[in-house]
């Protein structure tokens, strides 16, 4: 049986735990969350006693196979260099680090360690993006000319709409649509077409001046909350994405994927996906997601997506063996380098070329 223990409360609960009632071999023993209350309440439902507000003290108090972080950014680095330290293997949430420097320092030391290492972009393990995948790999598609991507929100519209101290507005903890969204979009992105070869666009704070929805005391957000970019990929593609959280109404996430040969669409709102050939109209391709039947799980594509992540992480660790799917700290830092590089082109207001190879 592996001994799992998770850092974070928020998706520990929503997302981590729902996923572990479904895993045989493997135990959350252990979660620690900065409110104690937080952590308990998490907790509780799965019959964990041990909960803690210190992270530190429940690494020392445990001996774990596995330990899952979900923190703000700007913990991930030393988290999950002590958790590499005690010996255990590290899921660790999106986005890597605050920087490509810290991704590959957790890079080096697990890799030191020879411990596994998993970023948690889950949607690797959903069967309609694998589908894609599939499909332009199998050249369905025929030579990939472009994708456009957009992430379309309204919850960061309304001045008021974020309490203050919200860790996801401050640029120093690591928040932002960027790595909060734009990470995944990246690590997509990349599995799709392969690595890229530059980037170029803009991490901006629309509405930095805020009201605490609660106090309706004033405070200003550091992190971007519209970002958007455009990576040239070395096969010469170009993948567009735009996300936005201060829209005046939710669209949602829209990909469109086209080739010489066919086009996909894809919206997140039903999950449906449409493939139409060259010349021809578009015909529902969609695929059953079995795991989004299953008792428990909470709804919706990255809650699901987490049990495969999940399965193919402690198998691998139960198995002694690599990882076959999913994005290792490689890739992490891989992706931490695109988002660097955005953060570099807003200052630069031009194109930032991409030396991927180094990160190996």
């Amino acid at each position: 049986m592996l001994n799992v223990g998770i850092i974070g409360a928020s998706f520990a609960r929503d997302a981590y735990l729902p996923a572990f009632a479904h895993i045989d071999g493997a135990k959350v023993v252990a979660l620690a969350s900065g409110r104690l209350d937080s952590a308990r309440k998490a907790a509780e439902p799965h019959g964990i006693d041990a909960v803690y507000d210190d992270w530190e003290a429940m690494l020392a108090a445990h001996d774990l196979d596995l330990v899952c972080i979900a923190t703000p950014t700007v913990m991930h680095k030393p988290m999950v260099l002590a958790a590499i330290a005690r010996g255990a293997h590290v899921l660790c949430e999106k986005p890597t680090a605050m920087n490509a420097g810290e991704a590959r320092q957790m890079l080096d030391a697990a890799r030191a360690a020879n411990v596994l290492h998993m970023i948690d972009h889950e949607l690797r393990f959903n069967p309609t993006r694998a589908r894609i995948a599939q499909m332009i790999h199998d050249g369905d598609l025929g030579e990939i000319r472009h994708v456009n991507i957009a992430n379309i929100g309204a919850s960061w519209a309304n001045p008021a709409s974020r309490l203050k101290g919200d860790w996801w507005s401050d640029a120093a903890m690591g928040g932002g649509r960027l790595g909060a969204n734009g990470s995944h979009q990246v690590d997509t992105l990349r599995w799709w077409l392969g690595e890229p070869a530059a980037v170029v666009g803009q991490a901006l704070t629309v509405v930095p001046d805020r009201i605490d929805k609660a106090t309706g005391a004033a405070w200003t957000a550091t992190a971007d909350d519209l970002s958007h970019f455009t990576m040239e990929m070395r096969s010469g593609a170009l993948a567009q994405v735009f996300m936005s959280g201060v829209a005046a109404a939710n669209i949602g996430n829209l990909t469109q994927v086209f080739g010489t040969k066919g086009t996909i669409t894809l919206n997140n709102a039903d999950e449906k996906l449409f493939f139409a050939r060259a010349g021809q109209g578009f015909e529902e391709v969609s695929v059953d997601v079995p795991d989004a039947k299953l008792p428990g799980l909470n709804k919706g594509v990255w809650n699901v997506s987490v049990l495969g992540a999940l399965r193919e992480l402690t198998g691998a660790i139960a198995e002694t063996r690599a990882l076959m799917q999913g994005a290792t700290f490689v890739d992490g830092l891989r992706n931490q380098m695109v988002l660097d590089a955005v953060i570099a082109s807003t200052k630069s207001r031009a194109w930032e070329d991409l030396d991927m190879d180094s990160a190996s």
